[in-house]
């Protein structure tokens, strides 16, 4: 039993189901390639307010990854769901990439990290300056042994004129890459400042763009991750990649099916929403291993209605909810965030996570989750009446 706000700001009752029993894999996921974009965890007793470097407690934000290596999945590191640009700074992210990096090599997990341009501290002025920044974060992503995401970058989008800008910029940084990248398609549902990312605001436009850059650069770019909540457009676009060239979906509110796929083809995973629900992903892509369409449906299924909340408008806060569930999970010892951004969702909205995660099957220890919940309700004075 746990407690959840009613819409007239009342305190009611909620039985909690019992969690499912779901099986981590005893070999490694085979039909789809699957990462886990994953959070941070602060120290809570550490300045973290907006503005100040982060403080990170790296045994929980460590132990956090194992938990997803542990379930099969890859982790995809320093990316937006580490709140780069919101609140993880450049040393931080460094730090980060490197003790991921080392922990992934004790374990044997998969792992990705984000190489951008968000050191830069002052305004750029042109291509150049972006692409150096480029190369020196994909550099030290090289010396750690990490696989690497390009991400999309702020300041190629604010000095970009037109498509041919980001063809420069891509071509150049890609022809010194030794192994194959991935490329970071983010749409501006989750950051403003990367709306008309590729050179224009249509996106069959834009991704006859992202194909140029892929057909010039041969044997560099493994797969797109493609973050839009568009899922025609990614269809249409993984239709169109050359043989060999994965999508990576990143749309939170359409996963289910666009992993499924059809007769054309399927999508892979890099997602934040799988960082909330670990258990109930890992069983889904077994169930896929097994050939068994249906169980992936029925475990997966409900976990969308929770993913589309959690990364409900304005949806750059979505680290929020991911970060709530972590706590309740008991992953994480307060629920806190760098940048003070655990206050950047309302009670009702995490109320809201608390039904639908109970829905999803996505609370792993529910008298945990009750219990923490319970207290943070009591905190801000809301008991039952």
């Amino acid at each position: 039993m746990t407690l959840l706000l009613s819409p007239d700001g009342r305190v009611v009752s909620h039985p909690l189901a019992a969690p499912p029993r779901f099986s981590r894999p005893a070999a490694p996921l085979r039909a789809r390639t699957a990462y886990a974009a994953a959070h941070v965890i602060p120290l809570p007793w550490a300045e973290n307010v907006p503005g100040a470097p982060a403080q990170l407690d790296w045994d929980a934000t460590l132990g956090f990854r194992r938990y997803l290596w542990s379930w099969g999945l890859g982790v995809a590191d320093a990316m937006d769901t580490a709140q780069r640009n919101m609140g993880l700074d450049p040393a931080a992210t460094r730090e980060l990439i490197a003790r991921s990096a080392a922990e992934a090599r004790a374990v044997g997990g998969a792992l990705v990290v984000g190489v951008g341009t968000d050191h830069l501290d002052s305004p750029v002025a042109g291509l150049d300056e972006v692409i150096a920044a480029y190369l020196e974060q994909l550099g030290y992503v090289v010396e750690q042994g990490a696989g690497a995401v390009l991400m999309a970058s702020r300041q190629l989008a604010r000095v970009a004129r037109s498509a041919d800008d980001y063809r420069t910029v891509y071509d150049a940084v890609l022809s010194q890459v030794d192994g194959p990248v991935l490329l970071h398609w983010l749409g501006e549902q989750f950051d403003p400042a990367l709306a008309g990312y590729w050179g224009s605001a249509d996106v069959a436009t834009a991704s006859r763009t992202v194909l140029d850059v892929i057909a010039g650069n041969p044997g560099k770019v493994a797969g797109v991750k493609m973050s839009l909540l568009d899922p025609a457009a990614e269809v249409a676009l993984r239709r169109a990649l050359p043989p060999g060239t994965a999508l990576l979906t990143g749309d939170d509110y359409h996963y289910v099916d666009l992993i499924a796929g059809d007769d054309g083809g399927h999508s892979d995973a890099l997602l934040g929403a799988f960082a909330a629900i670990a258990p109930a992903a890992s069983a889904a892509l077994q169930a896929l291993d097994r050939g068994d369409s249906a169980e992936y449906r029925r475990v997966l299924g409900p976990t969308e209605a929770l993913s589309r909340h959690i990364f409900a408008a304005p949806t750059p806060y979505y680290k929020t909810g991911v970060a709530f569930l972590a706590w309740l999970n008991g992953h994480q010892p307060a629920f806190a965030m760098v940048g003070g951004l655990h206050a950047a969702r309302s009670l009702p909205h995490l109320s809201e996570i608390v039904r639908l995660a109970d829905a999803a099957g996505a609370l792993e220890e529910p008298d945990l989750a009750a219990h923490r919940w319970s207290a943070l309700l009591a905190t801000h004075g809301l008991a039952p009446r």
